[in-house]
């Protein structure tokens, strides 16, 4: 009908309420729409907590009364769930509603849904109307659909660099690239993050928190992973220092040091150990290895933040996602300088990977740019 990719626009707006809160739920939001108007509105505002369907139902019974939803039609930015999760089913809920029509974006991947609840709706005499406004549904979770599908996590690369291209001068001394408000956007992007992930190299040299801070609200608790090979970080560095109150993963050699390994477990550390040798096509199947593994534990949104090994082999297999640039009006020169993607890299310019749609601003005296990162089918 004419106007459901107007009340569906609205139900995504909504979903969109809770990117950072949901994961590794997908963010859903839902309209009830009855005579050409909006009754009722809900999002799935955090994980454990009631769907958009019955957040939105909610709202028509407490303005409208019980029957209010009787003869309406339901806008849903994804198929409704048919299984007992956190929380029973929504077809459960949408079926006595009295809803007469049901409008969703797309289906729901997930093998234990894919279908089986639009079916259940259909069954009980629901008229069901699909794909309204897909492609927008499948950008807003696609990190949601690159963890069932791809079974990785969305990557999210985040640099800040000298106007010459640099992560560090050629000491290995980088703070502060960027500006104090650059770095709070950082942190708004972290509190988002279920993980955050560095090279062993740039947790030694800038032995960072990787911490939400700058009185940044967080959303969640991002796990700091070091891909720390040789197990090669000590008791001094930060990230050990407080392991206890903040997750600290390590990703290490099997054959790395047992004394040292033994150490940072009992820092706090939890050590996932993978059995290679120390090359650049191992190096690769470590990466798939680990990516397989932060799926298993439902790591959705991945953050990396360097170094230019880890960035190198990430863009290398085409698996960083979206990018968040700080580009500082600095410049520092050196030829031992710090770059930024190391990596095998491209041949032609002609195959240089696009950022879709990106937004550029000027914060401060820093260039920020970002976007999800194109590749060609």
């Amino acid at each position: 009908m004419e106007n459901d990719e107007q009340f569906m626009r609205r139900a995504l707006e909504l979903a969109k309420r809770g990117e950072g809160l949901v994961e590794p739920n997908p963010m859903v939001g839902c309209v009830l729409v009855k005579n050409g108007n909006i009754i009722g509105e809900g999002f799935h505002s955090q994980f454990g907590k009631a769907h958009a369907e019955v957040e939105a139902l909610r709202d028509v019974c407490s303005r409208y009364g019980e029957d209010a939803a009787v003869g309406a039609t339901c806008y849903v930015t994804l198929e409704p769930c048919s299984h007992y999760g956190k929380t029973p089913p929504c077809t459960s809920v949408l079926q006595p509603s009295g809803i007469k029509r049901i409008v969703v974006a797309m289906r729901d991947p997930n093998p234990v849904v894919n279908g089986k609840g639009l079916k259940i709706l259909c069954d009980a005499g629901i008229e069901i109307t699909e794909q309204v406004l897909e492609k927008e549904a499948r950008l807003l979770n696609a990190p949601y659909l690159t963890l069932l599908e791809k079974h990785r996590p969305w990557i999210v690369a985040k640099w800040a660099m000298t106007l010459d291209g640099r992560l560090a001068s050629r000491t290995g001394n980088s703070q502060w690239i960027s500006s104090e408000a650059s770095r709070k956007i950082v942190h708004c992007l972290r509190s988002r993050m279920d993980a955050i992930m560095i090279g062993s190299q740039t947790a030694l040299r800038d032995n960072p928190d990787l911490t939400v801070r700058f009185d940044t609200v967080a959303l969640r608790t991002p796990v700091r992973i070091v891909l720390d090979s040789n197990a090669a970080l000590t008791s001094e560095y930060r990230l050990v220092q407080t392991a206890r109150q903040v997750p600290v993963l390590l990703v290490v050699r099997s054959d790395a040091p047992a004394k040292q390994i033994k150490m940072l477990q009992n820092a706090g550390c939890e050590i996932f150990p993978i059995l290679s040798e120390n090359t650049e096509l191992d190096y690769r199947q470590r990466t798939q290895i680990l990516m397989e593994y932060l799926a298993q534990r439902k790591i959705t949104n991945l953050l990396v933040e360097g170094g230019k090994q880890l960035f190198g082999t990430l863009f290398d297999m085409q698996i960083i996602d979206e990018v968040h640039v700080f580009i500082a009006s600095k410049l520092i020169g050196g030829e031992s300088a710090y770059p930024v993607v190391g990596g095998t890299g491209l041949t032609e310019m002609k195959q240089a990977r696009q950022l879709e749609s990106p937004e550029i601003q000027i914060v401060e005296q820093d260039v920020y740019i970002h976007g999800r990162v194109h590749y060609p089918l």
